[in-house]
């Protein structure tokens, strides 16, 4: 088993950073040499990006579903620049498999692709873990235990309750 962290924790954030969820679902199981193809473009990003820290990527965790097949990964950048700068450079992964996506895949419906972006300031979030190993953005930053005074969403968002 991980390491549990008995208790609750959540993430220490002090500057802003980017969370980046990208997956894909398999629309038509026996068009698998699409799928497939587009399932295996995943690995060469993620290590390419675990070599080199300074490409920003601060953390990842990918999610699958049995059926209908889907993935889901979460992650989490230190900006947008860093996530675009990785997406568009001809010398990492993510452009020539999203250009060999478009030429064998396109728009025949056979798989889809997603992604969604949203840009957090580190007082627009709150999030809490029990009893967990370190997961998530406090996996991705810095996990800590919940103080006394961070009890409460509110208190971790600085609201009034």
């Amino acid at each position: 088993m991980n390491n549990i962290f008995n208790g609750r924790y959540t993430a220490n954030v002090s500057e802003p950073f980017v969370v980046f969820l990208i997956g894909m679902r398999v629309n038509r199981f026996w068009a698998m040499k699409k799928w497939f193809a587009v399932a295996q473009a995943m690995g060469p990003m993620m290590q390419t990006l675990s070599e080199h820290p300074e490409k920003g990527l601060l953390g990842a965790r990918m999610f699958f579903r049995g059926w209908p097949l889907e993935t889901c990964l979460v992650s989490y950048w230190r900006s947008f620049d860093d996530l675009i700068r990785f997406a568009r450079s001809d010398g990492d992964p993510h452009w020539p498999a999203w250009q060999q996506f478009m030429r064998d895949v396109g728009a025949d419906g056979s798989v889809g692709i997603w992604h969604e972006t949203y840009r957090v300031n580190p007082d627009q979030f709150e999030c809490i873990y029990g009893n967990m190993p370190s997961f998530g953005l406090a996996a991705a930053t810095t996990h800590v235990p919940v103080s006394e005074k961070m009890r409460t969403a509110q208190a971790r968002m600085n609201v009034s309750a």
